[in-house]
């Protein structure tokens, strides 16, 4: 089925039907499965031969595709020309249905190492988003991470994680800071980490040249993240093994991975997968603002990126060819999971939907299909296509004919 974007119509008073999907349930895929929803809400998610449809309910027969949980992204700096760091509403917004029509109904804003000013400004955009229910909250990556390690970031604007700055930054979100990635063997790290453990935002370990004793430390002193683990950090070594063993190994660790073909060997994924475990694994996008576009010249916070064959990489400076983010968008991370990475719909769905949800504590709304959650959902044809998103409710992209 063609997509057919929706517009922002108010959700149907009367309540929608799926039937005949596959339906990634909690318990498992079940097959020729029921999901129910009415206004915002989920009132029923069932296997085949239970809640039949009654009368006035609007019934869409989906046989032949796959109906998951809307995707939860925790890391996307933007998407569809627009940037999370332009301290725009448009733009955020912009960057913001670009994802939503591939399938993230919920997602932080991540921003750029920028001036401490410069990121202020930014949070107080993006915080008012999500006070409105745009996002689920916002993302600082930077500006405390290593120069060694500073991948797409300028690093004339990197600095050490002095715990007054990263309380400023903190302040600056309005209570909508989520995350924060850090690199913590630098000067005030570990005291930024336990920082922001004691203020309830998430510490990640990320863009740093961190040994693994260092990173063993930042682990017992609160973080709970690998920010693209793999990416922007010391290669694990069998005399030196670096972070990538601390955070592998310890079950308090939550790992982003970047599944676009381009940021890890599907061999690497797999350890990863292996290691970790499904349950600790979020896939992400990383995404910068060439997601859904074609290649050419975009910013990227104060630095100008070339998309080339839909690989992004700084076009100039100090830093210049460093991959800068993704072009990805997860359905197709989705996709590429299950036809090419081996792994199971059910493991897909907890590294894009449940596991992303918990760790954000939003898992009481979404993540999962299961009554009285939001009506976060994504149709899937049986080549794994997106074809059909609803958020909240809504149908942001439409089935052909619904």
């Amino acid at each position: 089925m063609p997509l057919q974007q929706s517009g922002d119509s108010a959700p149907s008073p009367r309540r929608t039907v799926l039937t005949g999907a596959r339906v990634a349930l909690p318990a498992g895929v079940a097959d020729g499965g029921r999901v129910a929803f009415e206004g915002t809400r989920i009132t029923g998610a069932t296997s085949a031969g239970a809640a039949a449809p009654v009368a006035g309910d609007q019934v869409i027969d989906l046989t032949g595709h796959l109906v998951v949980p809307g995707f939860v992204d925790i890391h996307v700096h933007g998407g569809g020309g627009g940037s999370f760091s332009s301290a725009d509403t448009e733009e955020c917004l912009t960057a913001i249905r670009t994802h939503r029509q591939r399938g993230t109904t919920s997602m932080l804003a991540s921003t750029v190492t920028g001036d401490l000013d410069d990121l202020a400004r930014q949070a107080a955009v993006l915080s008012e988003l999500t006070e409105q229910g745009e996002l689920a909250g916002i993302h600082f990556e930077g500006p405390f991470i290593s120069p060694h390690r500073c991948g797409a970031h300028q690093p004339g604007l990197l600095r050490d994680p002095d715990p007054a700055d990263v309380r400023k930054l903190v302040d600056a979100a309005r209570g909508t800071a989520k995350m924060m990635t850090l690199a913590p063997e630098l000067p005030g790290g570990l005291e930024s980490v336990r920082l922001l453990a004691d203020a309830g935002v998430i510490a990640a370990i990320g863009h740093t040249d961190s040994s693994y004793d260092a990173t063993r430390e930042a682990i017992d002193a609160g973080a709970t993240v690998a920010t693209h683990l793999f990416n922007a950090m010391p290669p694990l070594g069998h005399r030196a093994p670096g972070p990538i063993a601390a955070l592998l190994e310890d079950e308090r660790i939550t790992v982003e991975l970047i599944n676009d073909g381009t940021h890890l060997h599907p061999a690497v994924l797999e350890m990863a997968f292996r290691d970790a475990g499904a349950d600790r694994v979020a896939f992400i996008t990383d995404a910068m603002g060439a997601a859904g576009m074609n290649d050419g010249m975009y910013p990227l916070g104060p630095m100008t990126v070339e998309v080339k064959d839909g690989v992004a990489r700084i076009s100039g400076g100090p830093t210049a060819g460093s991959i800068a983010g993704s072009t990805l968008t997860l359905d197709r991370a989705f996709k590429r999971a299950v036809t090419i990475d081996g792994l199971t719909v059910g493991q897909a769905v907890r590294a894009l939907s449940a596991n992303p949800a918990r760790l954000l504590g939003i898992d009481d709304r979404t993540g999962s299909i299961e009554p009285g959650k939001d009506a976060d959902l994504v149709v899937l044809d049986a080549s794994y296509d997106l074809v059909g998103v609803v958020r909240r409710g809504e149908w942001v992209v439409r089935p052909q004919g619904v």
